[in-house]
């Protein structure tokens, strides 16, 4: 058996990029991995750490494996029967098991992320208030949670510990949020860990001219706030839509939003 270096994986946030891309989770609990492969398609996998890849003979010339910044490129150039891959960490010796097929096919298949130690996410009778992976803000988290719950296909989202979907407050539309832009704002869900609120808010623009998104203008007291995409295209195109990723501390957004003062009664009947 042969061993491949690898480099380790930094995973980085793309909270624009969500939704280009699904990638396949899958949890180590030391029960071997079932990958897939497709006759001359290339498949990736993703690992959080430094790993050796080991490789049966059998594999010689059927197989190419290459890496780089700690991600596996895995290309069969013909059909595979069942067979077992060994990826051995580099810091602790501990092996995780993938087991490999290639067959024939058209559409390459989504990438593949390894977790390992996952934990369940909590139910409505436990706490909100679970640890989050070490080295992730909570409203990092809790904004690429809300953004995978919306746009990624329901076995791809990743488990984020604690968090639960709350209840819309504000279910109207929100003219107060983007004044300075043509712009109609609505909620459409929100989130909750611990003392942090994500609100997903759908934006659509209302005019001819390209909208830049800026959070700067966003008029409301909020913790941070991020968009789906970097613009909103003209009226009636493919780009006219994103969804906006609101955070606030302490309480849910109707606590943020500026709320315009109503009109005094009878202001029309004065001279």
């Amino acid at each position: 058996m042969k061993w491949i270096s690898t480099l380790g994986l930094t995973v980085a946030l793309m909270l624009w990029g969500a939704a280009a891309q699904a990638v396949e989770l899958m949890h180590w609990e030391r029960l071997p991995l079932a990958v897939p492969l497709v006759i001359n398609q290339e498949r990736v996998v993703f690992v959080d750490e430094d790993v050796r890849v080991g490789l049966p003979s059998t594999l010689s010339g059927k197989l190419r494996v290459q890496s780089t910044g700690g991600t596996l490129y895995l290309r069969a150039s013909e059909a595979i029967a069942p067979t077992r891959l060994q990826l051995q960490s580099v810091a602790t010796g501990e092996i995780i098991l993938l087991d490999i097929a290639a067959t024939p096919g058209e559409q390459p298949l989504e990438p593949v992320r390894i977790l390992q130690n996952a934990q369940p996410q909590a139910t409505d009778g436990e706490p909100s208030t679970a640890p989050v992976a070490k080295r992730t803000p909570i409203p990092v988290a809790l904004t690429r949670y809300a953004a995978q719950s919306l746009y990624a296909p329901l076995r791809t989202v990743e488990s984020l510990p604690g968090v639960r979907r709350v209840p819309l407050k504000l279910r109207t539309e929100l003219p107060t949020l983007l004044p300075s832009e043509n712009v109609s704002s609505t909620p459409l869900a929100a989130w909750r860990l611990g003392e942090y609120w994500v609100t997903a808010v759908k934006l659509r623009n209302r005019g001819a001219e390209t909208v830049p998104l800026d959070p700067r203008r966003l008029q409301a007291q909020l913790f941070a706030a991020s968009f789906q995409h970097a613009f909103l295209g003209p009226v009636g195109s493919a780009e006219d839509t994103t969804v906006a990723y609101l955070v606030t501390r302490g309480a849910g957004l109707e606590q943020a939003i500026l709320v315009p003062p109503p009109a005094a009664r009878g202001a029309d009947n004065e001279s």
